[in-house]
């Protein structure tokens, strides 16, 4: 990726010189003079459809305001491709988190009542809301951030929420959750806690994302595996499969890992997208060769997520059933605490898993002030509290802001036409979903982790010799990949950064709502103790 600096929002992509829209290169056409005499009418008619042409494109740069950010048309519709590549697995993920393939299974994922998401209902409603929402991002934020069903928070639904509840009023304390979020939005409190936030944390946040998601395509792709709990070792995790790459699809991450370092290093135009690819292809002749079959959770040696092989079908109608079957009962099936504190649990996990995601894909696209700032944080920050009620509007989870968004930022995705490319694509594939899943995780997977390693740079703006803010910003950059969750290493680090200013007579330095927000976090942080008090 070529060296650029982060507070420049006219920063470029990581591929090759590309002219900006309303230039020489990719703008609007040169005018055309009138001419009579023979082939005049023809040329009238090209010149007719060119103006159209450029009129229609004009169009698109003054809405998403592509040449002002430096970017140009076929730079957004790279990166929105880019980013549906790797942003798409959640339409598999999210049914497995989430869903089950058989409600005779006797490892179904039941609610308090017995039932059970089928995997179809819950791909097609994950793939609709979230093609609708990363449309709507794009259209009203005008960012390149596409949104989908939250990691995280729809593991918190099966193994925790819906223990306790019926599917239908899990969903219903998403939608409370998001509607929630939209009030602190409405009043300005979400937009005043993201500017509160400190130069120095913004940066270890964006940090933390990158190891975040590097870490994440390094465990999907079976590169980084957790260790059986009974292996004779304090070890939590281990290289491959005992200790070596010992399965074909790791390979093949191995070799698209190595093939996208040498495309972005050497500055080819989407290097990225030819990586996943060529390593696409690669996998598929792969499985060909050696048949390693899926793993459906059990087989080390099998494809993780998505299968390389030609699919039985290619067009699939959705089961959208899902989509309205909400219900508030929660209310009164639980103790009004016990739901508040559910809903206080979703809606801090959606608050700043979502902040620290702008904060690190804002940065990261160059589009963030000298303080870390997003311009019109306010509409964002709105559309994505949107997304959480929709999600569960749609059973399909809070949605909200993608951190593997990067993927298609180190493309040169700059505005929200990247989203709307995204988005389109999400909405498609509810009938495509069978032709999609030939792209395995492990041929997407080099992707995250060539981008965590792009956003490693932000750590330039912490000032390392303090340790009052060393400290927080390292905790802050940690605690996200060892614990699997953005929300975790924002909050550790808060609470760090409080109470070590506070010790050193610092006080004064601390904006008011971080202390509020730190003190949210230590109640966050001990909800399952808190909770058991008032059981």
């Amino acid at each position: 990726m070529a060296d650029r600096n982060p507070d420049d929002p006219r920063a470029g992509s990581s591929g090759g010189a590309e002219e900006p829209l309303g230039s020489s290169g990719e703008g609007a056409p040169e005018p055309v003079a009138e001419r009579s005499g023979p082939g005049a009418s023809s040329s009238g008619a090209d010149a007719a459809g060119s103006a159209r042409t450029g009129a229609a494109t004009g169009v698109l740069d003054r809405y998403f305001k592509i040449s002002e950010r430096g970017s140009s048309l076929s730079r957004e519709l790279r990166g929105g491709l880019v980013t549906f590549v790797t942003v798409a697995y959640i339409i598999v993920l999210n049914p497995l988190i989430l869903g089950s393939y058989s409600a005779d299974s006797p490892t179904a994922k039941r609610d308090v009542l017995g039932h059970v998401l089928t995997v179809p209902q819950v791909a097609a409603s994950t793939a609709l809301v979230a093609g609708v929402m990363t449309l709507l991002f794009g259209l009203v934020a005008n960012y390149p951030f596409a949104i989908a069903a939250g990691l995280g928070i729809n593991t918190l639904l099966a193994v925790t929420i819906a223990q306790q509840v019926s599917w239908p009023e899990a969903m219903g304390l998403v939608v409370v959750d998001g509607l929630v979020i939209l009030v602190l939005v409405a009043t300005g409190f979400r937009t005043a806690v993201f500017n509160a936030v400190p130069p120095e944390l913004k940066a270890a946040i964006a940090v933390g994302i990158g190891l975040f998601i590097s870490f994440v395509g390094l465990v999907d792709a079976g590169f980084v595996r957790r260790l059986p709990d009974a292996a004779n070792t304090t070890v939590p995790v281990g290289l491959g499969i005992d200790g070596s790459i010992a399965s074909w699809p790791t390979a093949v991450f191995a070799f698209g890992l190595v093939l996208t370092g040498i495309l972005v290093a050497r500055k080819v135009r989407g290097g990225i997208l030819i990586a996943i690819v060529i390593n696409t292809v690669v996998a598929i002749v792969v499985e060909a060769l050696v048949h390693a079959g899926p793993s459906e959770g059990t087989d080390p040696h099998g494809w993780n997520l998505g299968y390389p092989a030609p699919p039985a079908e290619i067009f699939g109608l959705p089961d959208l059933s899902l989509v309205g079957d909400i219900s508030f009962g929660a209310w009164t099936r639980l103790p009004a605490l016990a739901a508040a504190m559910l809903v206080f649990t979703l809606v801090l996990a959606n608050f700043f898993d979502a902040m620290g995601t702008m904060t690190g894909l804002g940065k990261e696209a160059g589009l963030a002030d000298r303080k870390g700032n997003l311009p019109g944080i306010g509409k964002a920050l709105a559309v994505e509290g949107v997304g959480a009620v929709a999600g569960g509007v749609g059973s399909a989870s809070s949605n909200t802001v993608f951190v593997e968004s990067a993927s298609g930022i180190a493309e040169g995705a700059r505005t929200g036409l990247a989203n709307v490319v995204t988005g389109l694509l999400f909405l498609a594939a509810m009938f495509f979903t069978p032709l999609y899943s030939v792209i395995p995780v492990e041929a997407a997977a080099p992707a995250l982790v060539v981008v965590g390693a792009m956003m490693l740079g932000q750590i330039r703006d912490v000032d390392l010799s303090d340790f009052a803010k060393a400290l927080p910003a390292f905790l802050t950059i940690v605690v996200m990949p060892f614990t699997y969750s953005i929300a975790n290493g924002i909050g550790v680090g808060f609470i760090c950064y409080v109470l070590l200013h506070a010790a050193t007579g610092r006080v004064r330095q601390v904006h008011p709502l971080m202390w509020v927000v730190s003190a949210a976090f230590v109640l966050y942080f001990a909800a399952d103790p808190v909770s058991a008090l008032f059981a």
